[in-house]
Order: C-alpha cells, then sequence, then structure tokens
C-alpha cells in the first residue's frame, strides 16, 4: 500500500476528524480559561494578599535586575490547569455516560415495561457486537446464530 494512500485512510477516518475539532475547541477554551485567570482569580489574590500593581499578590521576589522569581504567574499556571483539567474531566465523563446509555438495549416486557438487557457480546473476544450480527467486527468470528441482546 502507498504512503499517500495509507494516508488518505488515516485523515478520512471519523476519530481524527473529532480529536481535530477537539484541539481547535481546546485551544479557544484554553484562552477563555488564561483570561478567566489573568483578569479575574489573579486581582482577587493580589487584592487578599495586599499586592500591588500587575504582580499577583505581590509573589514575585526579585533576585537581581535581570531574574525575578514569579511565584503568581506560576500559581497561575496551575490555576489555568486545575479549571481545564476539570471541565475536560466533566466532558469526558459525560461523553463515557451516554456511551454507555447508548450500549443499552431496551426491550418491552410482557407488561409492557421497558426493560434493559445486556448487549450482546462475542463469545470469542468477548467485545459487543450489535444484535443481529453474525460475524464479530472485532475478530470476524462467525456466529451459529444472529446474537441477541442479553446473552
Amino acid at each position: 500500500m502507498s504512503f499517500m494512500k495509507e494516508f488518505k485512510e488515516f485523515i478520512n477516518k471519523g476519530n481524527v476528524m473529532d480529536m481535530a475539532v477537539g484541539v481547535i475547541i481546546g485551544g479557544a477554551f484554553t484562552a477563555i480559561v488564561t483570561s478567566l485567570t489573568t483578569n479575574i482569580i489573579n486581582p482577587l489574590i493580589t487584592l487578599i494578599t495586599g499586592g500591588h500593581g500587575t504582580e499577583v499578590g505581590g509573589l514575585a521576589l526579585k533576585i537581581t535586575d535581570s531574574v525575578t522569581l514569579d511565584f503568581g504567574a506560576f500559581i497561575s499556571a496551575i490555576i489555568n490547569f486545575l479549571i481545564i483539567a476539570l471541565i475536560v474531566f466533566c466532558m469526558i465523563k459525560s461523553v463515557n455516560k451516554m456511551m454507555d446509555a447508548g450500549k443499552k438495549v431496551v426491550k418491552h416486557g410482557a407488561n409492557g415495561e421497558e426493560v434493559e438487557v445486556a448487549a450482546p457480546t462475542c463469545p470469542y473476544c468477548l467485545e459487543e457486537v450489535k444484535e443481529g450480527a453474525t460475524r464479530c467486527p472485532h475478530c470476524a468470528a462467525a456466529f451459529d446464530e444472529p446474537a441477541k441482546a442479553g446473552e
């Protein structure tokens, strides 16, 4: 297989496009969080700790004329990281919850109530398969009969 053909297959996969969108949205979101930290949280820290000027709470330690240890900038970076990590965690948790909800098969019982049953799995590789499948998309094993939910 040629290099260009492999590259086209790689680019056309859905997860590559999803990743690109995620990177773009992540960059935009990082700018929002940085602005929140710089324009709202840092001035509050400055107010609380009695700092002055643009330094965060006077947390910059001047060593020489050209060297300054800026603990305020470091604290700002930590706050940025924690906010972004919290938002990413919440997003991943909600996406995983939606994915799990989509995997459940709902059938109607004898009384008409909805009953959740486990999605069918391949008896060979134990990966989830769609109901009615006659072959596993993961290991290519052939089933004796179409896959059924709850098995």
